[in-house]
């Protein structure tokens, strides 16, 4: 059967993205930044250490506890978040798996328990203001379709501070986004986060109200 034209470039372009997914893909494993090794140490709080992964896509082997628990592959953004719950908080999550992204269950009511983290789940917007140490968990992207995951590390009037690990080769370990408070409640200004998580023990009974 002879091509047309326009299946002749139809064609093309289906060999070019077809080559180029692979090299993208590659490309996002390799660290561009030679400031820094992977397993470098970045950043930490409270004791709890980040590290640097170079590519975002890059994939160490899986770090686990002494007992077996599951915590994540280093030194990916879900490794630190595990981590430091794990570390500091001495929670270990009932659901040990999943992307960055899983992490919020769209089911869960805001402020009811997630139970596969068995953590107190909060939605963007919340009724919740964010507090210290709560998992903020982002949906994905067009760039990185798992999502990503981070520690608030800081709360001011009206942005708050995360730590991360793996945000890409090139960007920081401490980031911030504002936020904003209404009738709807407290929402984070970037469409990007789904909402954060919070340790039982942490939770106020009696949240801000206006």
């Amino acid at each position: 059967m002879k091509l047309t034209k326009r299946n002749k470039i139809l064609l093309v372009v289906v060999l070019l993205l077809g080559l180029s997914y692979p090299v993208y893909r590659f490309v996002k494993k390799i660290n561009p930044n030679t400031k820094f090794v992977v397993g470098q140490k970045l950043d930490s709080l409270n004791g709890v250490y980040v590290y640097y992964n170079g590519g975002i896509d890059n994939v160490e082997e899986r770090n686990t506890s002494p007992d077996g628990y599951n915590i994540g592959l280093k030194y990916q953004c879900v490794e630190f978040v595990k981590r430091y719950y794990y570390e500091f908080y001495k929670h270990k999550m009932p659901d040990s798996y999943g992307n960055a992204k899983d992490f919020f269950n769209a089911s869960v009511k805001d402020g009811q328990l997630n139970k596969q983290r068995e953590l107190l789940q909060y939605k963007n917007p919340s009724l919740s203001k964010p507090e210290i140490g709560d998992l903020i968990v982002l949906d994905g992207h067009a760039g990185n379709r798992y999502g990503h995951v981070a520690i608030v590390s800081m709360v001011y009037q009206d942005a708050i501070e995360i730590i991360q690990q793996n945000p890409g080769p090139f960007a920081d370990s401490r980031a911030l986004y504002s936020f904003e408070k209404s009738d709807l409640g407290y929402k984070i200004k970037n469409e990007r986060v789904l909402g954060w998580l919070r340790m039982m023990e942490n939770w106020n009974s009696d949240p801000d109200k206006f």
